[in-house]
């Protein structure tokens, strides 16, 4: 926790806002999406989707294949406290919606569904998008199968992140978000293997950058790496972009 706060306070003395951002394709990301302050109608169904979870006091035999929960270590969890502590907060769920809605992606990947809030959030930015999940705990992501099942273009996978990459037939993604295994040496691992399914306008986001050290490490290594063009740091999200026409920049953001 101390390092985490240690690191926000460095991040607020780097960030900018759109004002400080001379790239006109991060300039209108910027200010179209992640600044958008529009109340969409969809944000409803986002905001019942996570109260109904918060609501539900049944408990769940987990099986974590990450790095672990921060706030306990019991293998019987509430569906109400992993929707509070792991689930994605409601003003990022909004803030993917936003993207997903901003970008249309076609052909997304998330590696770690969790229990559906961020696929939920993706999947109402472009319903017609194809979305596939992958989580590794198989009640955890029931639940999720549960919440899910009327979205015909969300396919829930269950197990390793590893096993299922090295399956998928997609040749390549709009858009993987990177949800799951906090750690620096699986964050790094699941980056090479996701490579070759990027296209010029390809998004990864990787989740929690200053979870600890590692994480923080394994971003720095990611926005070193020669594909990579531009990279936007928002404290708890890591956006990598490949755009082949864009200037190599880092950009630090606050939301």
């Amino acid at each position: 926790m101390f390092y985490q706060q240690k690191q926000y306070i460095q991040f607020l003395l780097k960030s900018t806002n759109q004002h400080g951002v001379h790239s006109p394709f991060v300039y209108d990301l910027v200010t179209n999406c992640f600044y958008d302050s529009k109340v969409y109608p969809e944000y409803k169904d986002l905001k019942d989707y996570r109260t109904a979870l918060l609501a539900n006091k049944n408990t769940l035999e987990i099986t974590d294949l990450g790095s672990g929960s921060k706030v306990t270590n019991n293998t019987s969890r509430a569906i109400s406290s992993i929707a509070k502590h792991s689930g994605t907060s409601f003003k990022r769920t909004k803030l993917l919606f936003r993207l997903s809605k901003y970008f249309q992606f076609q052909n997304i990947l998330e590696l770690g569904t969790s229990l559906g809030i961020a696929t939920q959030a993706i999947h109402l930015g472009n319903p017609v998008a194809q979305i596939t999940s992958i989580e590794g705990c198989p009640n955890i992501s029931n639940t999720a199968k549960s919440n899910l099942s009327k979205n015909k273009n969300v396919k829930l996978l269950v197990g390793d992140f590893d096993s299922h990459i090295e399956k998928i037939e997609q040749n390549s993604f709009d858009f993987v978000f990177f949800d799951g295994n906090h750690n620096k040496e699986a964050t790094l691992r699941y980056f090479e293997k996701l490579l070759p399914k990027t296209h010029n306008n390809t998004l990864f986001i990787f989740d929690d950058i200053y979870w600890s050290k590692d994480m923080t490490e394994a971003w720095e290594t990611i926005k070193k790496h020669p594909k990579v063009s531009v990279t936007i740091d928002t404290f708890f999200w890591g956006f990598v972009f490949f755009r082949t026409e864009q200037v190599k920049e880092d950009f630090v953001i606050r939301l």
